[in-house]
Order: structure tokens, then C-alpha cells, then sequence
């Protein structure tokens, strides 16, 4: 009779229970960073240009998500105009471009890497359908903070 460490039941178990550690290890391997920090700021000062390109200036940003690892970044982001006020998508610069979308939400997505000291955006997608952002190239880069699509 084997060994009851050696039999197939507790081997799944043994990997299953690896995985999950892995998991949760790389799930925790980002921080957000804190409102007011100036590494937020800089992160948000980084993807406006390109929220403003689509939207219109003025734009500001209720944060869903926001990831640091290293020298890597994600955010995802609702854009509104300052003190809280709705974005009309049809009259932005995006709708002017290529016309109205009814489906189209102010919705940022971006990634950023550390470069020279200080955050570049590196990609951008405004009201995805899908999440972005998976492709095996960023997965390559940006996994540590894309552990749900990578």
C-alpha cells in the first residue's frame, strides 16, 4: 500500500494547494497606491492626455482600480468632468471622430511603466467591451498587475 503523502489524491491536493499559494502570492504582489500620494498623482496626470483626446477637456477620475508592481502599472478608470459632473459621449471629440456610440461608456483603461523615474503611459483603451489588455506581449510585461487576464 503507498505511502498515503504518495497517493494520487494527495498529490492534487499538494498541487492544487501550490497553485492557490501562487495565486494568491501573485494577486499580492501589486500595491495601490494611496490617495494624495504623489505616485497618484503622477499615474493620473500620465493617462489624461489621452482621457481628455477621446473625452474633451476637463476630465477627472473615480479610481476602480489601480495597480503598482515594480516598474509596472494598471488602472481602471471612470472619467467625469470636475466635481462629479456627467461626460454628454455624445458631444466629445471620440463621437465627433466617429460617431455616436449609445453603447460607449467613460470608461479608461490604461498601463504604465516607470520610465526614467517617472510613469508613461504605455497603453490606453477607452469603453472596452471586453477587458484589455491580454495579449500574450503585455502579459509578458504587465502580469503582475493583470493576475485576472494573465
Amino acid at each position: 500500500m503507498p505511502h498515503p503523502s504518495r497517493s494520487p489524491l494527495a498529490q492534487i491536493t499538494r498541487i492544487a494547494l501550490a497553485c492557490s499559494l501562487a495565486g494568491t502570492a501573485m494577486a499580492q504582489s501589486y500595491h495601490e497606491p494611496a490617495r494624495g500620494s504623489a505616485e497618484r498623482k503622477e499615474l493620473m496626470a500620465a493617462v489624461r492626455p489621452f482621457a481628455e483626446s477621446v473625452l474633451g477637456a476637463p476630465v477627472e477620475f473615480v479610481v476602480r482600480d489601480l495597480r503598482v508592481a515594480g516598474d509596472v502599472g494598471y488602472a481602471a478608470l471612470d472619467a467625469q468632468r470636475p466635481g462629479g459632473g456627467r461626460i454628454d459621449l455624445a458631444t466629445t471629440p471620440h463621437s465627433r471622430r466617429y460617431g455616436h456610440d449609445p453603447n460607449l461608456y467613460p470608461g479608461i483603461y490604461a498601463l504604465y511603466q516607470k520610465q526614467n523615474g517617472h510613469w508613461q503611459l504605455t497603453g490606453s483603451d477607452f469603453s472596452p467591451f471586453e477587458p484589455p489588455f491580454m495579449s500574450p506581449q503585455e502579459c509578458a510585461v504587465y502580469g503582475a498587475v493583470l493576475v485576472e487576464w494573465c
